[in-house]
């Protein structure tokens, strides 16, 4: 505009554009005609400018001439030297000229302090902000603070220029830190940054969630007065939201309101979308009707975010009605509100609905895109109906383009079928249509091909990868490591592991928790233990995950205390354990034995707030049960229900268990009862306590009513279940009923184990049917079996007092030469049995060596001994014995007297 107006000139120097003002003005101040003065200004006015053309070039000349020194070698006295031969004392315009040429911090900084020390006076705003310029070129603040100090001494601060620049030099180089510390340093020393420094760095804060510094940088824009705006407010409500600080956002939209803005649609379709997202349903519904209440139309993005909320959130039916609100009196569909309705429909697994709803886009005259034919592959994926994927993966194509993840999900629908050669043909139909596939499609056909438990395919294509043009990443070796592992090719998994060091990849977590798992399990605990050993020399830190599993594998290995030693290293390590990590040590505790511990590990649990789920609450009821506190468990049965936690067969089956071994079989009946009720589907263990309950107490008609319920409900009774009916029967003296329930069980195809034999032994012994207990007996060596220490006994008692001696005494030998130790019962059923067979000294001896091992010896095992040594005019020994019973008789006698 100054240019279109005539006698006005404008020349520029080094600094600035000087504004001469014509005659006509300058008219005012003479007396002379304006005509003259005119005249004269004119030829003024071309002199000045051949004159500011002059200094100009001398500036630009003086320029070169000083950056060229500066840039011939490093500072020192012999370049300040060369330097000074220019000009003693340099100009404002030369000193601004060369910092905006200069590159090197450094150099520049050295420059200014000499320029400032041969002038004697501080130098121009104008220099100190061409020097700031030099550090946001060099990207180097090493000095920032100490020129800013300058600045505040000298009473003035950068431009809103150098400000904005600096602030995006840092954030160009994405240090987001050193730039919201670069303008505390500015408020520190007083000085007002500018408002779009301020929007700039919040704007990339908020692209790394870094919401803290956001909120701090937003409350110092209003300290500074500055006015803030609805999209500033915006951006800080979106990250808030997202990163599930709702009650930060709701205060930010107070503030909002309390300053009178009005929300704009862009608002309020953040709010439903971020909102949404993290779970707050209702809030998202509450913006959606506030923001028609406040007279604003919702438009695509509004509805569309509505519908995602509500898929997400399963709640299809609201979103199905919000899909046909926005449908009404709608010439031209949304291509994306379809898509979202349709990826909805197949995350709910309704494909029916899901390819519908794209039939009615396509007539509708809106072409699918290929967002929505992935959706709908992917969900019939999960349905695992590949052959009707494929069909549409053919259909697709007059519609859309198949992409490279389509390609992906039909390859690893086809790979999970386990149908690896039409996986290739698709592998090669992609090649073919320009896609090449990348390590994704790789790592989801290894993946599928291990689920399948297909490895040696798996293998092959791991093998077969092109490293040049392809290389395997960490997911690839972990599944393949996990699958080989899984499938006990432990050895496999560990050199794959080697070829995963190898090719420079660093092994995380999981594939350190596949490795000790797997081996674990494999009976290899060693080399478990040297692989976390391993982990730990890496430096790689263990994750709560795995220290639960290390903890579960080293409990089932049989190492209590080492297991009780990794339940403290997770405390040690910082972690809180989990209901996972109480429920693993509870559980491994009560199988070793050590049921009393989990009343104080319950209320450890509950003290430190965990929320117990259904496999914790099964694990605290058991160990409650089998240390003895039934009550205490029915009180977390019932507790369970009300948390809504649905008892599963093994809540009720160690309740059942529980009330059956303290004979409150009414009480576990009822239970039962109330488990079938429920639907709960009864195994074998569950019957077989009821079974064992009722036969210990003698309510031998009960037990097999259970037994034969069980069995009509197609339950097979293993060999606990048969052998808990056979101990019943056996002491309630049913012993030829147990024999028929032998029979039967040989029938049904199930093996007698070594328990049942010494139920029957002892019990044949028991009613002195000893020929036929030693048939058994018989029996059970043929099968292999060992008798246990109370079946010797039953079986040598039960020979020796049917006259058999020389049996029960080649037993009893056998049975000590076996490693077995001879109990009280043994030794006495031996001394009598001798005694009444007149084999008195061997009688004797026996009881020798009852009294040498400290068994107590029977009153009547005495009378027959004493009896037998005086028949073989043992006199000595006689004598001996008739001293025992003696003091045997006055012992029992002061017993009874007290």
């Amino acid at each position: 505009m100054l240019l279109r107006n005539q006698g006005i000139v404008l020349t520029y120097n080094s600094r600035c554009w000087y504004i001469l003002i014509n005659s006509r003005k300058l008219a005012s101040f003479s007396n002379g005609p304006p005509s003259d003065s005119g005249g004269k200004s004119h030829l003024c006015n071309e002199g000045v400018n051949q004159e500011n053309s002059r200094n100009f070039d001398g500036v630009r000349r003086g320029v070169d001439d000083v950056c060229h020194v500066l840039e011939s070698g490093s500072w020192g006295p012999s370049l300040e030297n060369s330097l000074s031969m220019f000009n003693e004392k340099p100009q404002p315009e030369l000193v601004i000229g060369v910092l905006r040429r200069l590159k090197d911090v450094n150099q520049a900084v050295n420059y200014f302090r000499w320029v400032e020390r041969k002038s004697e006076e501080p130098l121009s705003p104008e220099a100190y902000n061409s020097l700031l310029m030099v550090m946001v070129r060099t990207r180097n603040f090493d000095y920032l603070e100490q020129i800013l100090g300058e600045m505040s001494i000298a009473g003035f601060g950068p431009t809103n220029y150098t400000c904005v620049e600096l602030v995006a030099s840092c954030v160009k180089s994405r240090k987001l830190i050193e730039a919201f510390d670069l303008l505390q340093m500015m408020r520190h020393f007083k000085f007002r940054p500018a408002f779009s420094a301020y929007t700039t760095l919040i704007g990339a804060l908020s692209e790394v969630g870094e919401s803290d510094r956001m909120l701090a940088l937003f409350n110092q824009m209003q300290e500074l007065g500055y006015e803030v705006n609805v999209h500033l407010l915006t951006t800080l409500i979106r990250v808030f939201s997202r990163e599930g600080r709702v009650d930060a956002a709701l205060s930010l939209l107070d503030e909002m309101k309390s300053n009178t803005f009005d929300a704009d649609i862009v608002l309020y379709n953040v709010c439903i979308d971020c909102f949404g997202k993290v779970g707050k349903v209702d809030m998202a519904w509450k913006f959606f009707h506030e923001m028609k209440a406040n007279g604003l139309v919702p438009d695509d993005v509004t509805y569309t975010s509505m519908m995602g909320v509500l898929c997400k959130a399963n709640r299809l039916d609201e979103a199905v009605e919000i899909f046909e609100q926005m449908e009404q009196n709608r010439q031209v569909p949304c291509a994306y509100a379809y898509n979202t309705m349709i990826m909805g429909y197949g995350s709910a697994g309704k494909f029916d609905e899901a390819y519908s709803l794209l039939e009615r886009q396509r007539a509708k005259g809106c072409i699918p895109s290929v967002v929505a034919y992935n959706c709908i592959l992917t969900c019939l994926g999960k349905k695992g109906k590949t052959d009707k994927a494929l069909r549409i993966f053919e259909e697709m194509k007059r519609d859309a383009m198949p992409n490279l993840p389509t390609y992906n999900i039909i390859i690893g629908m086809l790979c999970k079928a386990g149908n690896v050669e039409a996986a290739f043909k698709v592998r090669d139909a992609m090649k073919e249509a320009g896609l090449f596939p990348n390590v994704r499609t790789i790592n989801i056909m290894i993946d599928r091909l291990c689920k399948a438990q297909k490895l040696d395919e798996a293998c092959s294509i791991f093998e077969g990868m092109d490293h040049k043009v392809c290389s395997p990443d960490g997911a690839t070796f972990c599944s393949l490591i996990d699958g080989l592992g899984k499938q006990g090719r432990v050895d496999d998994a560990y050199r794959i592991y080697e070829r995963m060091l190898d090719a420079d990849q660093i092994p995380n977590v999981v594939v350190y928790t596949s490795l000790i798992r797997n081996f674990f399990k494999c009976d290899r605990k060693e080399d478990g233990h040297k692989m976390y050993k391993e982990m730990m020399r890496s430096g790689c830190s263990p994750d709560l995950m795995l220290l639960n599993t290390y903890m579960d594998c080293v409990f089932k290995a049989g190492e209590t205390e080492k297991g009780r030693a990794l339940f403290e290293e997770i405390k040690a390590r910082g972690f809180l354990p989990d209901t996972r990590s109480y429920s693993i040590l509870i559980h491994s505790l009560v199988k070793a034995g050590f049921a009393r511990e989990t009343y104080e590990l319950y209320y450890a649990m509950k003290d430190q707030g965990c929320v117990l789920d259904t496999r914790a609450y099964n694990t605290v009821i058991d160990g409650f049960c089998k240390s003895g506190k039934v009550n205490k468990a029915y009180q977390l049965l019932e507790e369970m229900k009300t948390m809504g936690h649905h008892p599963t067969v093994v809540t009720y089956g160690s309740v059942v268990d529980g009330l059956a071994k303290i004979d409150r079989l009414d009480e576990a009946y009822m239970l039962f009862e109330e488990a079938k009720s429920n639907g709960i589907e009864l195994n074998q263990v569950i019957y077989s306590s009821l079974i064992d309950g009722f036969g210990k107490v003698g309510r031998v008609d009960e037990a097999y009513l259970v037994m034969e319920e069980m069995m009509q409900k197609g339950l097979t009774p293993n060999v606990y279940t048969w052998n808990c009916l056979l101990d019943g029967l056996v002491k309630a003296e049913e012993i030829n009923e147990a024999l028929v329930c032998f029979q039967s069980m040989k029938d049904l195809k199930c093996t007698p184990n070594q328990i049942t034999y010494c139920i029957l032994i002892n019990g044949l012994c028991k009613v002195r049917k000893f020929n036929k207990a030693f048939v058994f007996w018989q029996e059970m060596q043929k099968q292999g079996l060992k008798p246990n220490t109370i079946t010797y006994t039953a079986m040598i008692s039960g020979l020796a007092k049917s006259g058999n001696v020389a049996q029960a005494s080649s037993l009893f030998e056998r049975f000590r030469a076996s490693g077995g130790i001879p109990d009280s019962a043994s030794y006495n059923a031996m001394i009598e049995g001798l005694s009444i067979a007149n084999r008195a000294l061997d009688a004797y001896q026996l009881f020798e060596e009852t009294r040498l091992k400290g068994c107590s010896i029977h009153t009547k095992t005495c009378v027959a001994l004493l009896d037998a040594l005086h028949k073989a005019e043992c006199l000595e020994q006689a004598a001996i014995v008739g001293a025992v019973l003696r003091e045997t008789a006055k012992s029992q006698h002061a017993v009874r007297s007290w």
